[in-house]
């Protein structure tokens, strides 16, 4: 009973029943976020993977057969760009950055560079759907972290490590076994798989310089919203070269059907939002360790559902490309897991120090005291 008539728990009570109550609550919040994370890769794979077919069953001459590559992609950017200008001016779900703002000037100098390679990404990747088969494309991109670190290295954004080297090179040697072993190897779609992979690269490296170092941060809605239209902009120029004047040779006998090409857009609009999810609530380093399980997937779904041939020597040297993207994701994990190491020391040491000097001057002042005692 308290001297104002309330009657309080002691604190010692009151410090089991929280501790009880924390004890309870704890493992369902972490069984909730590790389920939550696992569905984020679940939709992430599904929706990478929808994409991935769906373009192949597109171009392919021997399924929809519509050998338009970059109008597909032109599609894909104008959906895409329409549905982000919709979220960000009309309905106003996603606000854009502010911080600082997205000035015409600053849009020249980061937005445009990384349009420009973003549309020779799409260009390439989709039009080597025609000449390679689906579980070749997905060992070529093992190729994307040797070129992301190269090019890192180039710019000087990442430092030149001889055990990282040495991983790419097993990465390569991995990828060159398994090119080896292709049945339907076709030196022009190769060519394409290869210069996707160095473009989206180059892309992704300027991102890290362009943007981020600016301290501007997009989601992929904003991403969309500034990006997909220069992009859209772009590929016209190659279109204009090279598919419409094949378009108008067919004239009406070719027609793109909306309800395939509709949905197919639509797929490819998710998994944008998909990858928002994924590392937003996640991290990047756990897109690319589904990464790997997507692409073992599509192999399997090449070589099952498609009838591509998978020869053993593809199988092996996927393997080696496979271990070595697998240490890749490791020594990123290790280095992540250092660095907020550090940052934790860095935050309790003043804390430290300050309780440090605190009890030297309660020391110093128990020692007066017992003095004049």
């Amino acid at each position: 009973m308290g001297g104002d008539g309330s009657t309080k728990p002691p604190a010692a009570a009151m410090a089991v029943e929280s501790s009880a109550s924390s004890s309870t609550a704890q493992p369902t919040s972490v069984l909730a976020s590790v389920l939550l994370s696992y569905a984020y890769v679940a939709l992430w794979i599904s929706l990478s993977f929808t994409v991935i077919v769906y373009n192949k069953y597109i171009l392919d001459p021997k399924m929809y057969d519509w050998p338009f590559p970059i109008s597909l992609t032109m599609i894909h950017m104008a959906f895409c760009a329409s549905l982000a200008a919709a979220l960000v001016r009309v309905f106003r779900l996603v606000d854009l950055p502010s911080d600082p703002p997205m000035t015409s000037s600053l849009y020249a100098a980061t937005v445009v560079p990384i349009g420009a390679l973003y549309a020779l990404s799409l260009w390439f990747s989709n039009s080597a759907y025609i000449y390679l088969s689906v579980s070749f494309i997905q060992m070529l991109k093992a190729l994307m972290p040797v070129a992301v670190y190269s090019l890192a290295v180039a710019f000087r954004t990442d430092s030149y490590r001889r055990a990282s080297m040495l991983n790419m090179l097993a990465i390569s040697a991995g990828v060159a076994v398994a090119a080896l072993g292709e049945a339907r190897f076709d030196v022009f779609g190769v060519t394409l798989q290869l210069a996707a992979v160095a473009a989206e690269a180059t892309r992704l490296v300027l991102i890290q310089m362009l943007l981020t170092s600016r301290g501007i941060k997009l989601n992929p809605i904003t991403s969309l919203y500034y990006i997909a239209p220069c992009c859209l902009l772009f590929l016209a120029v190659p279109w204009m070269v090279v598919e419409l004047p094949r378009l108008r040779a067919v004239g009406n006998t070719v027609s793109p059907d909306l309800l395939v090409f509709g949905t197919n857009s639509l797929c490819a609009f998710a998994l944008n939002l998909a990858v928002f999810l994924l590392v937003g609530k996640t991290s990047a380093l756990t897109m690319n360790v589904a990464g790997v399980v997507k692409d073992w997937l599509l192999i399997a779904f090449s070589w099952t559902v498609i009838k591509d041939t998978v020869t053993p020597v593809n199988l092996a040297g996927y393997a080696i490309a496979f271990l070595g993207v697998a240490y890749y994701n490791h020594a990123k994990l290790q280095g992540l897991k250092a660095k907020e190491a550090e940052r934790k020391a860095a935050s309790i040491s003043p804390a430290m120090e300050e309780d440090a000097e605190a009890g030297k001057r309660l020391l110093t002042q128990d020692k007066a005291n017992a003095r004049r005692n």
